[in-house]
């Protein structure tokens, strides 16, 4: 481990697929919030099904009312949010089931929501799921994300980052 100016320890964090699918830039997302890293940097997935895990290890801090999103904070501070779909809060929750609450500690790879692919197509804009660094600016020094077209959810590194 690295230590910065500070003397805390730097930690390298590896985030895995949470869903099945195709991992893609940020850049492809159509949604200028996630697009534009206005909440932060990471990557994002086109679901092939709709089951979602955590792509590290951590404690839940935020999972949406309508199940639609879900925070994980890791023991180094590191604040990953995943956001299943575009405009999917007008959902109000159809399609979403939450298997964690608040407070939970989970792994990498443990299931968090379940979610209907169809019908977020239907009713959203896009099922497309960002997962971003949410407090990037001030806890990442860098990032370094893994494109597949094939990822394994709970199993395919998707990015690897380096805490400052």
């Amino acid at each position: 481990m690295l230590k910065n100016l500070f003397g805390k320890k730097s930690v390298e964090e590896e985030l895995v697929a949470p869903l099945n699918g195709k991992v893609v830039s940020l850049d492809e997302v159509d949604d200028p919030v996630f697009s534009q890293r206005m909440m932060g940097d990471g990557v994002a997935i086109q679901p092939t099904d709709g089951k979602v895990v955590s792509p590290i290890s951590g404690e839940i801090v935020q999972i949406f009312p309508t199940n639609h999103a879900v925070g994980i904070k890791t023991k180094s501070g590191v604040e990953v949010l995943v956001h299943i779909g575009l405009e999917t809060v007008s959902m109000e929750g159809e399609g979403f089931e939450g298997h964690v609450k608040t407070g939970d500690k989970v792994n990498a790879g443990d299931h968090l929501i379940t979610f209907d692919p169809q019908l977020v197509e239907e009713k959203a804009k896009s099922s497309i799921t960002p997962v971003i660094i949410t407090n990037f600016d001030d806890a990442v020094e860098s990032f370094d994300p893994s494109y597949s077209d094939t990822a394994s959810a709970g199993e395919t590194k998707i990015a690897t980052l380096q805490t400052k």
